[in-house]
């Protein structure tokens, strides 16, 4: 009889064992943001609250027409108020990504003295880490069609010692402590069974 595998979670998401080896590194000029990103309706809803303040700080590559910004909200499960909207593509990116790959939402918030991410959406500062029928798992589909991110690993770095600080964020100090203690549980299993 085969032992099933161990399921691992934190704060009521299953957590992909692929985030324990997947190595990742990456030092593009926001090429992740090229597709646009879902974001919850009440992220969606503080980003349109900011339109008075974010279309100064847009270029000639992006619409300052806030219409033009969003996508129809449509039903998802895996967003906490159960709504998700898209970002539109427009020129062959994001709308909030200006033509230097600089995000105008993060930009506000630093220009304000605030957290970078203080009014990205969650998807946004977490990627290439998801959230997916309520697993935080990697974003595989997105990176494999992207041409500069993670093509130089050269230090080996798994993804969650290179996005530490997004998944503090995210899961919170704790929750990350988890995370860690979760790995390190995973590794000695899988080495135990190797030396089988």
């Amino acid at each position: 009889m085969m032992q099933s595998e161990k399921v691992y979670q934190i704060n009521g998401l299953k957590i992909d064992p692929q985030l324990f080896t997947y190595k990742f590194g990456c030092r593009c000029n926001g090429e992740c943001c090229y597709y646009g990103v879902y974001t919850d309706k009440v992220e969606h809803e503080k980003i349109l609250s900011l339109k008075d303040k974010l279309i100064p700080l847009m270029d000639e590559t992006q619409s300052k027409n806030v219409d033009d910004w969003f996508e129809e909200p449509e039903p998802d499960d895996d967003f906490d108020s159960g709504i998700a909207v898209g970002t539109e593509v427009i020129n062959g990116k994001c709308t909030f990504l200006d033509k230097n790959g600089l995000c105008v939402i993060q930009a506000l918030a630093i220009n304000e003295g605030k957290h970078p991410w203080d009014y990205k959406p969650v998807y946004c500062y977490l990627f290439p880490i998801t959230v997916f029928e309520k697993t935080l798992t990697l974003d595989d589909e997105h990176i494999d069609r992207l041409k500069q991110c993670n093509r130089s690993n050269e230090n080996g770095t798994t993804i969650i010692d290179f996005c530490k600080a997004e998944l503090i964020r995210f899961l919170g100090e704790e929750g990350y402590k988890e995370l860690e203690a979760n790995r390190i549980d995973y590794l000695n299993n899988l080495n135990s069974k190797e030396n089988v």
